[in-house]
């Protein structure tokens, strides 16, 4: 989605996916924004300020995540003198790479019924 498709108004579709385990949500888009901040940060704050998300929220977030899946999606470390630090761990960069080609598949698999839809909505 382009800044110019955003300003236009023009109508946009997005799916979001919830793969939800008991009354956990496992994973959904935000928790996908914020693997995809840590790996490009290596900082669960930096990841967090970038989404406008305390670090707290954030390390909830993660949590939650770690405790849904067998093996945890990220790996930290506390501050000290190399101030920390988060990263993916395999199974986190292996979810959040399955997760996004879901969404890509499910674009691909309604891209009819979605032309038909735009043009049912007002300009």
């Amino acid at each position: 989605m382009t800044t110019k498709e955003i300003s236009a108004g023009r109508p946009i579709l997005r799916p979001r996916f919830r793969i939800t385990r008991g009354t956990k949500i496992a994973f959904g888009p935000g928790k996908a924004d914020l693997l995809e901040g840590i790996a490009k940060t290596g900082s669960i704050g930096a990841a967090a300020a970038r989404m406008g998300m305390s670090y707290m929220r954030a390390w909830s977030l993660i949590q939650e995540m770690n405790q849904c899946f067998k093996p945890p999606v990220v790996a930290s470390a506390r501050g000290g003198q190399q101030h920390g630090g988060a990263a993916l761990t395999p199974a986190g960069r292996r979810v959040l790479a399955l997760y996004r080609r879901m969404e890509r598949h499910s674009l691909k698999t309604i891209r009819a019924d979605w032309r038909i839809l735009q043009k049912l909505l007002r300009d």
